[in-house]
């Protein structure tokens, strides 16, 4: 399946900046490796399968934008995305989560795009079908006859239909009318349906069996099974929808699904591996203790992000062209912490700056998803209205940077606590004590009153164990 991203750099950025605040020189590069992988694409000679990636490792303190720049930039580059935490892997042979399941969950991620851009292909086609089951449940055929006219014989007069054919024709299309207006949605009836067999096969081998191996079996298994079906009683609503689930799935060819599942994850995968400093030895200690297991993480890692082959229950996937984008605070451990052959893997270092006061003032303004425009859209909800002044929107950005220079930088986070303690209250008097179509304005005043106590509070934070 041919990507349709064709975005430019600098349009990428554009896009970034519409939720993202500030960290230029991250959304530069991320925007160029994404342009890059566009770029290899188009090249015709055989150096194509040479160009690598060049990954890409963020590093910036908690809720300065990190994770959002990767998730927007799998949104942008309409590519299979997955998250991982660093922390939750474990070296081979411990108990925990290892670094091939991050490729494994990738792949999964593929196939879900894949089929929806298939379904979507195969909709209208599935939608017809069926509209036909639930019209042979509604009006059932004649015997003897078909809904339509019986076939010309050869070299004879075409054949009038029979009255009840007829009758049962009429019928049918005034019930596909009203099918088709909604006037028969909580009209229950009664139809067939997979039934679904789980294969418990989790013990199976000591319980050592990894994801991909157990998935495949289950798949075996299945596959072996006769498959079963079941009445079920819905209303047509319902069961149009379950019934158009599974003539989507008629429709589709999952091999082929499976196969541009797999291409797609190899050529525009991204794998984002979020607190890659909690892996790092930390400075100056030497062999021992937990910082052993760290290291073998990162030497589990280091092959999955060199490109090597990972068998996934869809087929064997080569990681050589994935993007792998780490982030990490790098407060108690630094980059040169990391093992130097994983350190060589990440050649791309971006640096994401704090957030400055009108940074967190433009983070309340402008983004697409603003906080503001968040709790407006709750209020708006239950008809009532919410209106910030742009003093209270200064007010509000300088208590959250003066609480995070003060107890605890969590970056844009703060603001989020911040917000809940202003609004809480009103969302809480909505809609017994503020009734639909009331008015709430936001004012300078009001977010000094309402935050003194937790603008207090944070002195007490010192104290506390």
């Amino acid at each position: 399946m041919n990507s349709p991203f064709s975005l430019t750099p600098r349009q990428i950025v554009e896009e970034l900046d519409k939720y993202i605040i500030g960290q230029k020189d991250a959304k530069k590069n991320v925007a160029i490796a994404l342009r890059n992988r566009v770029r290899r694409m188009m090249v015709k000679s055989e150096i194509q399968k040479d160009i690598v990636p060049n990954n890409i490792l963020m590093i910036g303190s908690t809720g300065v934008g990190k994770t959002e720049i990767a998730r927007r930039l799998a949104k942008v580059a309409q590519a299979p995305f997955t998250k991982v935490e660093a922390s939750k892997f474990t070296e081979v042979g411990y108990v925990g989560r290892d670094v091939e399941s991050m490729v494994r969950d990738l792949v999964e991620q593929s196939v879900h795009l894949v089929r929806e851009i298939k379904n979507e292909g195969v909709k209208e086609k599935a939608a017809e079908a069926v509209e036909e089951i639930i019209l042979d449940i509604l009006i059932p055929p004649v015997k003897g006859a078909g809904f339509r006219q019986a076939p010309v014989p050869a070299g004879g007069e075409e054949n009038e239909p029979s009255n009840d054919s007829e009758l049962n024709e009429r019928t049918r299309e005034r019930f596909r009318e009203k099918l088709r207006n909604g006037d028969l949605d909580d009209r229950k009836i009664e139809i067939s349906v997979k039934a679904s067999s789980p294969v418990g096969v989790g013990m199976i081998g000591n319980g050592m069996m990894d994801d991909a191996s157990m998935a495949g079996l289950q798949d075996m298994i299945s596959g072996m099974m006769p498959k079963k079906t079941k009445k079920r009683k819905l209303s047509i609503a319902e069961a149009r929808k379950v019934l158009l689930e599974e003539e989507v799935s008629k429709l589709i060819d999952f091999d082929e699904v499976k196969e541009e599942a797999i291409r797609l994850a190899e050529n525009n995968g991204i794998i984002f591996i979020d607190e890659i400093d909690k892996i790092a030895s930390k400075s100056g200690k030497n062999g021992g203790g937990p910082d052993v297991s760290r290291e073998g993480v990162q030497r589990d890692l280091l092959p999955i992000v060199e490109g090597s082959s990972v068998n996934t229950k869809y087929g064997v996937i080569n990681t050589d062209h994935i993007l792998f984008i780490a982030a990490g605070a790098f407060h108690v451990s630094k980059p040169s912490d990391l093992i130097p052959e994983l350190q060589g893997r990440f050649p791309i270092r971006v640096e994401l700056n704090s957030l400055t006061q009108e940074d967190f003032s433009r983070i309340l303004r402008e983004p697409k998803n603003a906080l503001t425009k968040q709790y407006q859209a709750l209020f708006e909800a239950e008809e009532v209205f919410l209106e910030f002044n742009d003093e209270s929107i200064e007010e509000i950005a300088r208590l959250a940077f003066l609480i995070n220079q003060e107890v605890e930088n969590i970056g844009a986070r703060r603001l989020h606590t911040v917000m809940s303690h202003l609004l809480n209250d009103f969302l809480f008097d909505v809609p017994d004590t503020i009734e639909p179509n009331s008015k709430i304005m936001v004012t300078k005043e009001m977010v000094q009153e309402r935050l003194s106590s937790l603008v207090k509070n944070r002195d007490l934070s010192q104290y506390i164990l």
